[in-house]
């Protein structure tokens, strides 16, 4: 976490307007409303439009399967540095099939052992995409021998999708929700 304390708060329940409550209901009635909606609660206008893309991301529309796009938006959370977004993925991923073996690997990069070719592809993809903002010719075949190209621009929409709540829950300073462990590796001032 680069922030001990939110620079927004999240917005007390008590304190929701009806347009908050309506967008708030959807994720009481599963059960749980995390930190980073909470927050987002703040801005209304914003949380919906964040929200429909957001949601496409990790919805079965997304071309990639569920295990591969964890490995880019959990990738793309350790680059950021985004303590908040790795231990809510963390849990995402594993129950998308990612050991805690390759989590820890996505940390230590392609060159980690373990990866096969395609794995490794998505995370080069996502290496690049954070370093030069575009994926280079050889990330680029090496992601085009494993994946169609609608699975290759899902990959460039779900890192820049998690680029962005990488950046709000940094700055913003959205606070882990109970029961959810830090990672010293993310901590970055």
């Amino acid at each position: 976490m680069r922030l001990n304390a939110p620079r927004i708060a999240p917005v007390p329940q008590d304190q929701w307007t009806d347009e908050q409550k309506a967008l708030a209901e959807p994720m009481l009635a599963r059960g749980k409303m995390f930190n980073i909606f909470r927050t987002l609660l703040g801005h209304p206008e914003g949380m919906r439009a964040f929200l429909a893309w957001g949601n496409y991301i990790l919805s079965k529309r997304n071309s990639l399967a569920a295990r591969e796009r964890e490995i880019v938006i959990l990738r793309i959370g350790f680059l950021c540095r985004s303590g908040y977004e790795w231990a809510q993925h963390v849990e995402i991923g594993k129950r998308a099939g990612l050991t805690d073996a390759e989590i820890s690997a996505i940390k230590a990069g392609a060159g980690a052992t373990g990866w096969s070719a395609a794995d490794a592809a998505l995370i080069r993809a996502c290496d690049d995409l954070n370093r030069e903002h575009f994926i280079t010719e050889p990330s680029w075949q090496a992601l085009r021998a494993h994946f169609s190209e609608r699975q290759c621009m899902d990959v460039v929409f779900t890192a820049g999708q998690y680029t962005q709540v990488s950046m709000l829950l940094n700055t913003f300073g959205v606070q882990l929700d109970e029961g959810l462990k830090g990672d010293p590796d993310l901590r970055k001032v």
